[in-house]
C-alpha cells in the first residue's frame, strides 16, 4: 500500500505558488510588456567601478589593481582579488561584472588545460586571448560584462593582451581598463618606457593605482601587485591603497616645505649722493623706460 494511502499525505503541488512567497499579483508584470525589457528599464541600476591596469616591459609583465568591489555606492567587498591566475604562465585581470569575469576564466582554464592535454604544450598567450575573444562574441547583446588584460609570458618573451566581451582582441603594451583608468593612465604614460628595471616598474603601477583610487570613487582598499616572469607570475606585494598615497604625497611635500624656505637676497638700497645710478621708486618709471627723451623736461 502507497504511503499517501496510509498517512493521506499528499505531495505538495511544484507548479503552484509557494505559500511563503507574496502573492501573483505584487509580482504581476504590466500587461503586454516583455518581463526582461521592463526588468532593463524599471529595474535597479547597479553601478561598478574598479581600476587595474598591465604594461608589458623587459624583464616581464606587471600587473596591479585595487581591491575594492562596489555595486553602486554600496562596497560589497574591500578585499576581493581582481588577478586571476589561469596557468603558471598567465594570469588576467577582471574588470565588469564579478560573476561574468570569474565564470569566464573558469571556462577559458578548462578549455587551456583541454588544449594542452591534446597537443603535450601550453598555447600562447595570443591564442588564449583570441580563444577567449571567440568564446565571448558568441554573447554579444546579452549584458555579459567582462573586459581583462591577459598577461603572460610564451616562446615569443612577455605578451599583453587586451579583451572584451563584445569580442575585441588587441595587443598592446600598456592597458589600463575600469572607471579609474583615466586617473592610471596619466600616471602611466608620464612614467613608462620599456628598459624600465624592475623595482622602477613596481613602482610606477603602485603609484598608478594609489593616485587612481584617490580620484575614483569605485576603486579603493588595497593595492595587489603581480609580475609575470619567464619562470612564472609571481605575487609580488598587498599595500593599503591610503597609506600608499600618503606614502607618494611625502617627497612633493617636502621639496614643498623646502622651495617655500628658499627666500630671494635682500636688495640693498641706493641713498642720495652715493655712487652708482638710483632705482626708480615704486609706482615711478625710470627715464629709459618713460617712453620719452630724458630731457623732455627741459622743451
Amino acid at each position: 500500500m502507497a504511503l499517501q494511502d496510509v498517512c493521506k499525505w499528499q505531495a505538495p503541488d511544484a507548479r503552484g505558488p509557494c505559500p511563503h512567497l507574496p502573492q501573483a499579483g505584487v509580482w504581476a508584470v504590466p500587461r503586454g510588456c516583455d518581463p526582461q525589457a521592463f526588468l532593463q528599464v524599471h529595474g535597479p541600476r547597479l553601478a561598478h567601478g574598479t581600476t587595474t591596469l598591465a604594461f608589458r616591459f623587459r624583464h616581464g609583465v606587471i600587473a596591479a589593481a585595487d581591491t575594492r568591489s562596489s555595486c553602486g555606492s554600496y562596497v560589497a567587498c574591500p578585499a576581493s582579488r581582481k588577478v586571476i591566475p589561469v596557468h603558471r604562465h598567465l594570469l588576467g585581470t577582471t574588470s565588469g561584472t564579478s560573476a561574468d569575469c570569474a565564470t569566464w576564466y573558469r571556462v577559458l582554464r578548462r578549455e587551456l588545460r583541454l588544449r594542452e592535454l591534446r597537443e603535450g604544450q601550453l598555447p600562447s598567450v595570443a591564442s588564449a586571448a583570441k580563444l577567449l575573444s571567440v568564446m565571448l562574441s558568441r554573447y554579444r547583446g546579452l549584458d555579459l560584462c567582462v573586459a581583462t588584460a591577459l598577461c603572460g609570458w610564451d616562446r615569443s618573451g612577455p605578451a599583453l593582451f587586451y579583451v572584451y566581451s563584445d569580442g575585441t582582441c588587441l595587443q598592446g603594451d600598456v592597458f589600463s581598463v575600469g572607471s579609474g583608468s583615466p586617473y592610471a593612465y596619466g600616471v602611466l604614460d608620464h612614467g613608462y618606457h620599456y628598459d624600465m628595471t624592475i623595482q622602477e616598474a613596481y613602482a610606477l603601477a603602485r603609484c598608478a593605482v594609489a593616485h587612481a583610487t584617490h580620484r575614483d570613487a569605485y576603486s579603493g582598499g588595497s593595492v595587489d601587485l603581480f609580475h609575470v616572469r619567464e619562470s612564472g607570475w609571481e605575487y609580488v606585494s598587498r599595500h593599503d591603497a591610503c597609506v600608499l598615497y600618503a606614502e607618494l604625497q611625502l617627497p612633493a611635500a617636502e621639496a614643498g616645505r623646502e622651495a617655500r624656505q628658499v627666500r630671494p637676497e635682500p636688495v640693498t638700497p641706493h641713498r642720495a649722493g652715493e655712487g652708482g645710478e638710483p632705482s626708480a621708486g615704486p609706482g615711478k618709471a625710470a627715464p629709459e623706460d618713460s617712453g620719452m627723451p630724458a630731457d623732455a623736461g627741459a622743451l
